[in-house]
């Protein structure tokens, strides 16, 4: 008999934290840690044939889900592109995730 292995769902790590998309949404960081980011993609433009972030809504949130929505937003910016906003997002969680 084989013996059957449970995965867990392998995400696109960006800098050795996950990644994780839903539509314009995308989530950097892990949920066991005490902070994520979450980008919001806001509006798109075209270069070539491709659809390429314009803006970038960006912000620090805590995990912790028995505080309010609100409450869970730390830091909030926006930035022109997502290479831009990602670098931001680094910077953000690895200072708040270091601070703790």
């Amino acid at each position: 008999m084989k013996q059957t292995e449970t995965k867990t769902p392998q995400f696109p790590m960006y800098r050795g934290k996950p990644l994780v998309r839903c539509g314009n949404v995308l989530y950097y960081g892990s949920m066991i840690d005490r902070y994520v980011v979450r980008l919001e993609i806001k509006s798109k433009k075209k270069v070539k044939d491709m659809d390429v972030a314009d803006k970038v809504s960006i912000q620090l949130m805590l995990t912790d889900q028995t505080i309010r929505n609100r409450k869970q937003i730390v830091k909030t910016s926006e930035k022109d592109g997502l290479y831009l906003a990602m670098d931001l997002a680094y910077v953000w969680l690895t200072r708040a995730l270091t601070e703790t």
